[in-house]
């Protein structure tokens, strides 16, 4: 059962909210990330994608806060996804020494920079607030273990997908996992850029 090889303040957690059975997509997702491979998501609404990366992202950095730079990246389409994602990080990281941070659009990027410099393990954004924290020297990369893309299908736009090929071109040695509802050429082709050898898991 993937639950039973989470991190044991996971597992606690959910048994706490009361989850004691994976959907039929976490079965399949949760080991294949857990192996270290690139990986694609595909599962209609409410299969568990938003828990499976969660509790990957969390498993992968062990629950515990480690260093300055960010361990982990999560872009979200827009700013309300990124502040729900946020949210819901929290209701699992609570109690543990993990530190998760969104970059919230609404406040100025020299605050953003400044708090991010304090220390994060998990960082959460837009791909535009991203981009533009790696323009101007705002976040460190090197750390990055896991970058993951929430509800990935807005990527088939052009805008998106152009900034969230210049953030990756910054990252090396990182594990990506993109989760959509469906697959498309549009997300396929990313397999080219940052996601060599990518595995699909589709529901």
């Amino acid at each position: 059962m993937p639950f039973k090889k989470l991190h044991p303040h996971l597992k606690e957690k959910l048994a706490e909210f009361e989850i004691e059975t994976p959907t039929p997509f976490q079965k399949l997702a949760i080991p294949t990330i857990k192996s270290g491979a690139n990986v694609f998501c595909t599962a209609l609404e409410n299969s568990g994608k938003t828990t499976t990366l969660i509790l990957t992202t969390l498993n992968k950095l062990k629950c515990e806060e480690v260093g300055t730079a960010p361990r982990a990246i999560v872009l979200a389409e827009n700013n309300d996804k990124a502040l729900n994602l946020y949210d819901v990080f929290l209701k699992y990281s609570k109690s543990s020494s993990v530190r998760v941070y969104v970059a919230n659009e609404r406040e100025h990027i020299d605050l953003l920079k400044s708090e991010i410099f304090e220390g994060v393990d998990v960082l959460i954004a837009t791909p535009k607030t991203m981009h533009k924290l790696l323009l101007l020297e705002g976040v460190n990369t090197t750390q990055v273990k896991i970058f993951s893309i929430d509800d990935a299908d807005f990527l088939t736009q052009k805008i998106y997908s152009a900034d969230v090929l210049s953030i990756t071109q910054s990252i090396s040695k990182c594990q990506f996992v993109m989760y959509a509802q469906k697959m498309s050429p549009a997300l396929r082709r990313f397999e080219d850029y940052f996601m060599p050898f990518a595995k699909i898991v589709s529901v």
